[in-house]
């Protein structure tokens, strides 16, 4: 009798602890705002209160990056049996900021077939979360969201990212997710679930109609592919994605995608028309606005490519075969030469699928070239912008751009004749990948 309440005892004081502690963990989740399992998604209000908290002057970023790492724990306990999966596969994650061509390289990708899971932009719903009242997000908190989102889904895993998506996910669907019909491989009939009668869906898939997006079919269409490739302008520092490279679940490539900023501020200033005013006033006044938000941006933004670029091209070990620069100029050219040295850096199989898609895509009439289409006469791209940009916003560009211009091999120009001679080319021959 004694060694059977003996046994009991064995069994029931340690259910006890457990029990206690989970509690205890379950009221420290509470707090926090930020109560994650593998079950049930965390819950973007409580994020949501936690940012907006911290929005003036983000004083306590400690408790978010605490919040931050809590999520990290759970869900690397939660992928820990995702590992066997994901051997053997490549990860190809392209960085890029806006207006650089990387919805066209993008899709290099996207049109690889059956083999390839592709995700377009999915940072887009942490960014608009993580968004501060100034318009602009702490780079400490976005930038370590960013790395955890990014390796969960190339785990295959989409609940971390569930959390960023407003309004939030029902059992794991949602009408929300951003540009769903740019990526095939959210529009496959695997992943197309029935459409649901008077539910609104701002994108749709181009080749079915396909009702919401069901995320635990994505996860479970996405392990069935070999490889798996993201498209994210977001990220600001390549140093910041280094556990994804030291991640021995993962097998990651980076591809760095860079344009000339003279270029990248043309089509920005075509296709952000509102937000460029002051750029505007400038080729009429000759003033350069000092104090303009969008100089202080784009001198940020060309720094921040330098300093990712030179961190790749140094090779460091974490980096090493891991790191790709291309030049967007070189790929309008040489589309063919670039997309097989893509292929080949990423250790993937180079389709007739993706050849055929990048003939049809790179000779595109004048009547299919929109601003955010991905069909263009690749060629005539590369030099359109230097009869758009006035003279004065090109020496604006080349005075808080210069270190970056001459990283990439961009050249200067010094009057409105050479800006608009096309006998000049301003793109210099040259190599940046190790061999």
């Amino acid at each position: 009798m004694r060694i059977k309440y003996t046994i009991s005892l064995v069994f029931f004081v340690p259910l006890v602890i457990i029990v206690m502690e989970n509690n205890i963990i379950s009221r420290m989740s509470d707090k926090l705002a930020l109560k994650q399992t593998p079950q049930t998604p965390l819950q973007p209000r409580g994020l949501s209160h936690i940012l907006q908290k911290h929005n003036a002057s983000f004083t306590r970023l400690s408790k978010t990056n605490s919040a931050f790492s809590l999520i990290k724990r759970r869900l690397e306990n939660y992928s820990q049996h995702k590992e066997v999966v994901t051997r053997g596969s490549k990860h190809i994650l392209l960085l890029a900021t806006t207006r650089t061509g990387s919805s066209f390289v993008g899709e290099f990708f996207n049109q690889q077939g059956d083999n390839m899971f592709f995700l377009f932009e999915p940072l887009w719903h942490v960014e608009k979360m993580l968004t501060l009242e100034t318009g602009g997000t702490n780079s400490t908190a976005s930038a370590k969201a960013y790395r955890d989102v990014l390796q969960q889904l190339f785990l295959c895993d989409f609940s971390l990212l569930e959390s960023f998506i407003e309004p939030l996910p029902v059992n794991h669907i949602t009408t929300g997710l951003f540009r769903r019909e740019s990526s095939n491989s959210l529009c496959q009939e695997s992943v197309c679930s029935p459409v649901i009668k008077g539910v609104f869906e701002r994108y749709r898939c181009r080749t079915r109609r396909c009702g919401p997006l069901n995320l635990t079919m994505a996860s479970e269409s996405c392990l069935q592919k070999e490889h798996r490739a993201i498209k994210s302008v977001k990220v600001r520092q390549l140093e910041n994605l280094r556990p994804l490279a030291e991640d021995p679940r993962l097998d990651v490539k980076f591809i760095q995608l860079v344009r000339d900023p003279r270029a990248v501020l043309a089509s920005r200033m075509v296709a952000f028309a509102a937000k460029y005013k002051n750029w505007k006033q400038l080729a009429i006044d000759g003033e350069v606005p000092i104090d303009d938000d969008e100089v202080r941006n784009l001198k940020g933004n060309c720094d921040n490519i330098r300093l990712s670029a030179e961190i790749g091209l140094r090779q460091p070990a974490w980096l090493r075969r891991r790191y790709m620069l291309l030049r967007y100029e070189d790929i309008a050219r040489f589309p063919m030469r670039k997309a097989t040295e893509m292929y080949r850096f990423a250790g993937i199989p180079f389709t007739p699928q993706v050849k055929s898609w990048i003939l049809k895509n790179t000779q595109a009439s004048k009547e299919t070239s929109g601003v955010y289409s991905t069909q263009k006469n690749s060629s005539e791209q590369v030099e359109k912008w230097r009869f758009s940009l006035p003279f004065k916003i090109a020496q604006v560009v080349q005075k808080v751009c210069g270190p970056t211009l001459k990283l990439f091999g961009y050249k200067f120009v010094s009057s409105e004749e050479m800006l608009t001679d096309k006998s000049i080319s301003l793109i210099e021959d040259k190599v940046f990948n190790f061999v």
